[in-house]
């Protein structure tokens, strides 16, 4: 009666544990948090060098999910010195003053598609709720993201009156490889 009552009893305990969030380190060299937009017409892409992203995501405990990412916004580049000149400027991300753009969430939900990250973005000192849809691979202790969502300029305070060639949205592009943390 006793044993009985202690497996009962463990396997009460065992039911009630909360499962264990998942740390997320980053393999920078695999990953990349780009952009995308036009320009006169044209098509213009860039990436930001300088970034950091703290992630603790397990799809089977998405209560204890979050994602703190921060981009150093003097290493956006196009490539193309009139454009970074341009997106550099007090006009633009100005660097000088607002040194990070951030995204942080606590609110990461499962969809039809793959996942929704709800949080706020912070550009140029300004917050604004966001949604980042993303998809996620996990296999072998190796977890692979892609997202992409679209910015509206306007929202942050982003461009000057020169900007008028520059389209009002900017895409973004991340695609992230991590390693579960030990």
């Amino acid at each position: 009666m006793l044993r009985t009552t202690l497996i009962a009893l463990t396997a009460l305990a065992a039911l009630t544990v909360p499962a264990m969030a998942q740390d997320w380190t980053i393999d920078p060299d695999a990953s990349s948090v780009g952009f995308e937009t036009t320009v006169s017409g044209g098509s213009v892409s860039g990436e930001f060098d300088s970034w950091t992203a703290e992630i603790t995501l397990d799809p089977t405990d998405l209560d204890a999910a979050r994602i703190i990412a921060s981009v150093t916004t003097a290493s956006g580049s196009t490539g193309n010195r009139q454009m970074d000149d341009s997106m550099l400027s007090n006009a633009g991300l100005n660097p000088t003053d607002y040194e990070t753009a951030s995204f942080v969430s606590d609110d990461i939900r499962a969809t039809d598609t793959g996942y929704e990250a709800h949080g706020v973005m912070t550009i140029r000192g300004t917050e604004r709720e966001l949604v980042m849809p993303f998809t996620l691979d996990i296999a072998d202790g190796r977890a692979v993201a892609d997202a992409s969502f679209v910015i509206v300029r306007s929202e942050f305070g982003v461009g000057g009156s020169s900007w008028g060639s520059a389209a009002a949205e900017v895409s973004m592009v991340l695609h992230i490889e991590a390693d579960a943390a030990n």
